[in-house]
């Protein structure tokens, strides 16, 4: 392919920014991803539990970030573009059906897929670009995928706490080599030329997987309540559940989740922006995913003794969605709300005394937190202008 083809390939400035039907596509298969997760979390609230539903989110959130990048410097319309996006959309939904018995027997199966996304989306990109100077970039990437495959693999051959160790190794390896540029021996790191970015494209993608995590956690509680055969107490958690569903998404929207876009394109480094976006969303759908943990349990069980690991999810999921919030606004604004940091405070100190409610009571004490911090939003704007973004030098 030469330059003037390769080029073709990229999004033109100017041109329509906006997130593609395919996109959308490509992103339900990290409903069943999600799902999968949490009710793999749910089997196992202990830490080896948690660290495991770690790792996967982690690999499968890069699978998903990473193409996100692919598609806002490349055109969704390209056909070959399309076919690399549906390529990784299989290789993802591989990896979901995988997810839960990643670390038994279909290990190999979710590493292999893993690796194979990344590997064959570098050498397409290397073959397509060639000639162009992106080719470079496609090059670096896949170095990087190759080093990361040994432990990926190497993991999928062992078992127990080996297996985690690799596979965790695997993961920060990829994480840290996208977040410094791919440095690569002979050819530097990526040029911050080279990672020019739509904020109206990336921002609305951030805001279409939260929403995705949400229907994650609508999905798991709506499940759940059909099996509890809509009793009375089922039914009451339900709909504390929903009610927390509503206010993450309303604490989400107002008004960093609205303005990203904006807070990009005045940034002095939207890049190392774009890059803190994509870390404050994973922390917030970490939240929410175990939040959904959390809905299911309390719905199937609302009443009762309520064990200190659900409390930990229960208390917990919000906690992590609001520190994830947190670090969002300070990215947007340059400051942090201080209902933020409250919330957190006010679910640590009330995991103590949940010891001695039902479930039920727990999922509300941690809606009535999200309710004060809603409300609290909704007070400082009255009557005021739309505050701007003034994201931090």
């Amino acid at each position: 392919m030469t330059t003037g083809r390769a080029a073709e390939l990229l999004r033109r400035p100017g041109g329509p920014q906006r997130a593609t039907f395919l996109e959308l596509f490509f992103d339900l298969v990290f409903v069943l991803a999600l799902a999968l997760l949490s009710r793999s979390l749910g089997e196992d609230l202990g830490w080896s539990g948690a660290f495991r539903a770690l790792v996967l989110m982690g690999a499968m959130w890069w699978v998903w970030s990473s193409t996100a990048w692919l598609t806002d410097r490349t055109d969704p319309q390209r056909p070959v573009i399309q076919a690399l996006v549906i390529a990784t959309m299989v290789g993802s939904l591989v990896m979901a059906a995988a997810v839960p018995e990643a670390f038994g027997d279909t290990g190999l199966i979710f590493a292999g897929a893993y690796v194979a996304v990344q590997l064959s989306r570098g050498i397409v990109l290397t073959a397509v670009l060639r000639g162009h100077e992106l080719q470079r970039n496609a090059m670096r990437g896949l170095f990087w995928y190759g080093l990361s495959a040994l432990p990926w693999i190497a993991g999928a051959l062992v078992h127990g706490t080996a297996r985690g160790a690799l596979w965790a190794l695997a993961v920060v390896l990829d994480h840290t080599a996208g977040r410094i540029g791919f440095p690569t021996p002979g050819a530097g790191r990526i040029p911050g030329r080279d990672l020019v970015i739509s904020g109206e494209h990336l921002s609305e993608r951030y805001r279409q997987f939260f929403i995705i995590a949400l229907g994650e956690l609508i999905l798991v509680t709506g499940l759940a309540l059909n099996d509890s055969g809509f009793a009375p107490a089922g039914a009451a958690a339900f709909a504390v559940s929903i009610t927390t569903t509503v206010l993450l998404w309303r604490i989400y929207i107002y008004r960093a989740g609205e303005v990203l876009a904006e807070a990009i394109v005045a940034s002095a480094d939207p890049v190392r922006l774009a890059r803190s976006a994509s870390y404050t969303h994973l922390t917030m759908v970490a939240g929410v995913v175990v939040t959904a943990v959390g809905g299911e349990l309390v719905i199937a069980h609302p009443l009762g003794h309520t064990p200190p690991a659900w409390i930990a999810v229960l208390l917990g999921g919000p906690a992590l969605y609001l520190a994830g919030r947190a670090r969002f606004e300070h990215a947007v604004f340059g400051r942090v709300s201080r209902s933020r940091p409250i919330g957190v405070l006010a679910l640590a100190v009330l995991a103590p005394a949940m010891l001695l409610v039902p479930p039920v009571v727990v999922a509300a004490a941690a809606a009535v937190v999200l309710t004060g911090i809603a409300l609290s939003d909704a007070h400082r704007a009255r009557g005021l202008p739309p505050e701007p973004p003034s994201p931090p030098d």
